[in-house]
């Protein structure tokens, strides 16, 4: 099957708004097996908008729409896809009665321009929308389907998942599923090499890497007929792949550091506590973005200036006189002086400098020390990371979490899944 995505929106083509949405569903896409041939953007034009309706279908067999499904008079995707088919525009019932029952709960008169949401081309498959007021639907016409989604990519990447998934796979006649194997403290280029052999020698179980930002990963594919068991296919190269990466290997599936050593905190029913000088609080923000977290993180800190370490750290003035604060013995110091202060069986602590300015040839921009307080003692590794601010803060926060996760279970044990 080849697809392609027909984006709607004024505001993108200005820049005013990130498209994420082509994005998202071009990896959906690719992880179904559906090839992606092209993507296009369009502004709130009718005229525009059928006419690339018409070209996208006489191109592909499913086209994907985003936007357009609003209540004001430019938003017209659905209008257009059912005039370029042929279609008249009927009322779906039971859409008009959640749309009710939503204004309803909210207290409020719907406006009369938000029955156009309950309208669809006649013989649609409706899409429930359980994050906004806009459903979308597929329509499929002498053996092209279009499937029409609303813009907002909190409610497009939901209705994609549960409403528009289903629907295709039962086109396709086959599933594919894909499972992540996450890495870290090895490159890409290195975890390629590693894996080479099995990547040429591969067949149903498809192998590719991809790097991230102080990580990478491997993406194991399978394409296999519906009510056939993809875990049979993925589990012994999955099981290959573990006994060449070892202690690389930090998760399987779809979760990330900050929930993995959330995870191991709550498994092992252990507390942590975070200090932040270059960070600035990034290590806490991705903590806290993880349910559970209350349970075992106690408390952050972002003691940025010298003052604020001596004070709230108990950071001896006399240590940062000689070392300066971006050293070994500081981040030891406030690593141990934030255990003193909260108790927490794990302290992190993070002092360095992220640039651009700052740096100089005995304390350059990217260095980074990390301390982290367990009750089997202190430790402190040091970075020299490159890049931007942004990525020297995020590295020391990816870092630091790892080094918590290698402290909190053995080193053959630390794989944890989804």
């Amino acid at each position: 099957m080849v697809a392609e995505i027909l984006c709607v929106g004024t505001e993108l083509l200005l820049g005013q708004v990130l498209n994420t949405d082509a994005q998202f569903l071009s990896r959906q896409l690719s992880e179904m097996g559906i090839e992606l041939y092209r993507i296009e953007t369009v502004g709130d034009n009718p005229g525009r908008v059928r006419q690339s309706v018409r070209a996208a279908l006489e191109r592909c067999d499913l086209l994907i729409t985003t936007g357009g499904l609003g209540p004001t008079e430019d938003d017209l995707t659905k209008e257009m896809v059912a005039e370029e088919l042929g279609l008249d525009m009927v009322e779906d019932a039971a859409s008009m009665a959640r749309l009710n029952e939503m204004y309803a709960a909210w207290g409020r008169k719907m406006p009369e321009n938000n029955v156009k949401q309950a309208w669809f081309p006649r013989g649609a498959h409706i899409l429930k929308n359980a994050r906004g007021t806009a459903p979308g639907c597929a329509v499929e016409v002498d053996g092209k389907i279009v499937i029409v989604l609303p813009g907002p990519p909190y409610e497009l990447t939901h209705m994609f998942a549960e409403e528009a998934v289903p629907y295709l796979r039962n086109k396709l006649g086959y599933k594919i599923e894909s499972r992540f194997i996450r890495t870290i403290e090895i490159g890409e280029s290195d975890l390629e090499m590693q894996l080479r052999d099995m990547i040429d020698r591969q067949t149903n179980v498809t192998i590719a890497t991809y790097c991230s930002l102080g990580e990478a990963q491997v993406r194991l594919t399978v394409k296999c007929p519906v009510g056939d068991d993809p875990a049979k296919y993925l589990d012994p190269v999955e099981a290959e792949i573990r006994e060449r990466l070892g202690k690389y290997i930090y998760a399987i599936g779809e979760t990330d550091m900050p929930h993995v050593v959330v995870g191991l905190l709550r498994r092992a029913g252990r507390s942590a506590a975070v200090a932040e000088s270059c960070t600035g609080g990034k290590i806490a923000d991705w903590l806290v973005d993880v349910p559970g977290v209350s349970e075992v993180l106690v408390e952050g800190h972002v003691t940025y200036s010298n003052i604020s370490k001596e004070r709230t750290l108990g950071v001896r003035h006399d240590t940062l006189e000689k070392y300066t604060a971006v050293s070994e013995q500081v981040a030891r110091e406030m690593a141990e002086g934030l255990h003193e202060l909260s108790g927490a069986d794990y302290c992190l602590s993070v002092t360095g400098i992220a640039g651009p300015g700052g740096g100089t040839p005995e304390t350059p921009v990217g260095l980074v020390y990390i301390g982290l307080k367990t009750p089997r003692g202190t430790q402190v590794e040091k970075f020299n990371f490159t890049g931007d601010r942004y990525r020297v803060r995020s590295l020391a926060a990816l870092r630091a979490l790892n080094m918590l996760r290698k402290a909190l279970t053995d080193i053959d044990e630390v794989t944890i899944s989804d």
